[in-house]
């Protein structure tokens, strides 16, 4: 009750803060947020964010035509900004995060250095809450050392869910590991025929928490025509190939370990690689990153980075054995849509009539018996006097038999006796 408290005096008063979508003419404002937050991102956040402003000011138009109807770009660039007297004071945007769309995420949060965070902050998320409703689960990436970011997330609901940890190979370690031969007999390329193999990989691969907030199904491993397309056209724009496999389990009939890598032909980003592997079958990392280093050797000699959570142990331990860098540590935050009973106003038990209330379970009238009777009318038993005690019957063994008898209770009775 403090906390929401709290939380609902630090939102600012004024009415004038008006938040809508995006348009053609925030971009510039929304560039200016952009290089303000360049103090508080890694090289690789900065990087990143001003590609996507670039990529941004050449398809708006393409973006904001494709979302007006459902596609699989429908929701590339869904974002809010809030603004005051034609100034922008900050932007959100987010995402879905599966098929389905019960879980969205938001992608980022920016927002001016003059303007009260905490207050703008929490009306773009508390705005996004309330207009995408098939969202029933919110989820975000913050950077562990963002004490704003954080406090703010907090503030408005968000929960921690799991520590990610990045990791960077040099190309000289990657040189090493691609001279070992890996040892995967049954390594399959990847199709929409696996999709059912490497969701129960998927499942079978993160805790029973975060596999309900992610909420995935086999249509999330599946790839449409359109989808095809549209990562045909991104890889020769970006000049980048991604190649992907999994090792499949003849025994058991399942998939154990997968692998997704962006390669990237210009040689001035590292490669980007994704693992999923089953927690019995551990011992393929080792193999798959030296599948991976070798898939590598065709390309310029750059580093390769890839991920790990604080549920994978055996990752992060053998990532540190072979001298991997850990560039970057990031908390996973995720917020249910159950958080909106707290926020709604607490109504007062104490001027509820708790008569009134009750009255209307009563019935409104005496309840009528039914007409059917399973004892026929002339056996009723009228003429039989009720006792007005229960009569007590007696066990005597006589002769080695038990013989039963009744015996009123009633001193009438013993004298007749």
């Amino acid at each position: 009750m403090a906390a929401r408290i709290k939380m609902t005096s630090s939102l600012p008063r004024n009415l004038s803060v008006v938040i809508r979508p995006v348009q053609y003419r925030d971009l510039d404002g929304i560039e200016r947020l952009t290089q303000e937050s360049f103090a508080s991102l890694t090289p690789k956040g900065a990087s990143y964010a001003t590609r996507q402003m670039q990529w941004l000011h050449r398809w708006y138009g393409l973006l904001k035509f494709l979302s007006w109807f459902p596609n699989p770009l429908q929701y590339r660039f869904c974002a809010y900004v809030a603004e005051q007297a034609r100034m922008l004071l900050g932007m959100i945007q987010v995402s879905p995060f599966n098929r389905t769309h019960s879980t969205w995420r938001i992608d980022r949060v920016m927002l001016d250095r003059a303007v009260d965070k905490q207050g703008i902050g929490s009306q773009l998320l508390r705005h996004c809450f309330e207009s995408i409703l098939e969202a029933r689960t919110w989820l975000l990436e913050v950077n562990v050392n963002d004490l704003e970011a954080l406090a703010l997330y907090r503030q408005n609901g968000f929960q921690r869910l799991a520590e990610m940890t990045y990791w960077e190979i040099e190309p000289k370690l990657l040189a090493e590991l691609a001279q070992a031969e890996p040892d995967l007999p049954n390594l399959l390329p990847v199709s929409n025929a696996d999709a059912q193999l490497l969701y129960q990989l998927d499942t079978a691969s993160m805790p029973p928490l975060v596999r309900q907030v992610f909420d995935r199904n086999t249509r999330d491993f599946k790839t449409s025509l359109f989808g095809v397309l549209t990562d045909a056209v991104k890889q020769w724009m970006t000049k980048t190939e991604v190649v992907s496999g999994y090792v499949f389990e003849p025994q058991r009939k399942a998939a154990i370990g997968y692998f997704q890598v962006q390669l990237d032909r210009k040689g001035k980003a590292p490669h980007v690689a994704t693992l999923t592997v089953h927690p019995a079958y551990t011992w393929l990392y080792p193999e798959l990153l030296s599948q991976l280093a070798r898939i590598a050797q065709d390309f310029p000699q750059q580093g390769m980075q890839l991920a790990s959570s604080d549920y994978q142990a055996e990752r992060e331990e053998y990532l540190e054995q072979i001298g991997a860098q850990r560039i970057e540590h990031t908390l996973i935050m995720s917020r249910s849509v159950w958080h909106k009973l707290r926020e709604s106003k607490l109504v007062s038990l104490e001027g509820i009539q708790w008569t009134d209330v009750l009255q209307g379970l009563q019935p409104a009238r005496k309840p009528i018996p039914g007409g059917m009777s399973w004892v026929q009318p002339s056996k009723l038993p009228s003429d039989r006097p009720v006792p007005s005690k229960p009569e007590s019957v007696n066990f005597v063994n006589k002769n080695g038999s038990i013989e039963a008898s009744c015996q009123p209770d009633s001193p009438d009775a013993q004298q007749e006796n």
